[in-house]
């Protein structure tokens, strides 16, 4: 048996990891933790982040089955612990947790380092001027819609009051939902490679994302042709586009080495990840229900890049096409054997993966 399971998780997270700590040495930028504040630095937070899922499972189904009486609640949380935090279970969550962490972390810096990494040739010495593509993709955008832009063509359709207001919580909504999925998939999945299939296709898909803004670097329509998106509803969407804006503006030309620079492109990680959450969901839940919501989310988040002006065509194309090479490769070092007709069966329940699966 090899744990191939274990070797493309760690592998990813250990590439990541080094990738960030070897750019923030070259160019004397601070590795950070985008969200140090919270809960305190690293080796605080690792441990809260575990014990935190631990009692997710735990709380809820031992207050629901001993229906509030004291003397159950000790032999259920026991069973519980038994039956279904075993050794394997733990290291699963264990390691998914310690490897998506170092990944996303690794990722929020190597985007921020970007516009230091790949500066624009033609920008004077001393002057922080970031190379970008912006103008080639969006002809490209204009290309695809026959001569238009696609957010003058969306704002037509859907106008810019109304459905502002709707799509906006369907994008922020992406910042919380990755790491509740993660957390749900790793200590609630039945079929233990299922979790090892989702958090490294997570750990690929973030990686990968990492590499196509290193490729083709961009700012984004909704930043590079702002007056285009000011006919829109102010959102919570506007605040955070106005938050990163600033936040880049400081790593830039402020000095500052306590932000993080988030604006970055090409391939839009919303519509990878959502396309991912999609997909997960269709191959390892039986519930239509969330089948039906995951799809009208990936759906609605790919509508609200090109709405807000987030990302440009090409963006939410190769976004796709990093959801489905991740979920692949991450199906296959799970012991996912893909058969035709799309469909895909375990071939282990564990992280020993079959050589000949």
């Amino acid at each position: 048996m090899y744990r191939r399971a274990y070797t493309l998780l760690i592998g990813t997270a250990v590439v990541m990891g080094a990738l960030a700590v070897l750019t923030s040495w070259k160019y004397d930028r601070p590795l950070l933790d985008p969200e140090g504040s919270f809960l305190g630095p690293s080796y605080i937070r690792l441990p809260l982040l575990l014990l935190g899922a631990l009692l997710l499972d735990l709380l809820p189904l031992t207050l629901w089955q001993a229906k509030g009486r004291l003397s159950r609640m000790m032999p259920i949380a026991k069973e519980r612990l038994r039956t279904h935090w075993t050794r394997e279970r733990g290291v699963l969550v264990a390691l998914g947790v310690v490897c998506f962490y170092v990944t996303y972390v690794s990722y929020r810096n190597l985007k921020s380092y970007l516009p230091f990494v790949r500066s624009d040739p033609s920008s004077t010495p001393g002057e922080p001027r970031a190379l970008s593509y912006d103008r080639e993709l969006h002809i490209m955008d204009k290309v695809m819609f026959f001569g238009n832009d696609p957010s003058d063509v969306l704002h037509a359709i859907f106008g810019t009051n109304i459905a502002a207001h709707i799509l906006s919580p369907i994008y922020l909504a992406f910042l919380p939902l990755v790491p509740l999925a993660v957390t749900a998939w790793l200590v609630w999945s039945r079929n233990m490679s299922f979790g090892y299939w989702f958090v490294t296709s997570q750990c690929l898909a973030w990686s990968l994302g990492t590499l196509s803004y290193y490729l083709l670097p961009t700012l984004g329509p909704g930043i590079a042709y702002w007056p285009e998106y000011q006919v829109l509803a102010h959102t919570g969407t506007t605040d955070l586009m106005n938050s990163i804006v600033r936040a880049r503006g400081e790593v830039l030309f402020g000095g500052a080495d306590t932000s993080v620079n988030s604006i970055a492109g090409f391939a839009s990680l919303h519509t990878a990840i959502t396309l991912l959450f999609a997909l997960m969901v269709q191959y390892t839940l039986r519930s239509k229900l969330l089948k039906t919501i995951f799809w009208i989310n990936f759906g609605l988040t790919i509508i609200a890049t090109l709405y807000f002006g987030w990302h440009y065509v090409a963006d939410d194309i190769a976004g796709a096409a990093i959801a489905v090479v991740s979920f692949y490769l991450g199906g296959l070092a799970s012991g996912q054997k893909f058969d035709r007709g799309l469909h895909s069966h375990p071939t282990t329940t564990t992280s020993r993966v079959p050589v000949d699966a």
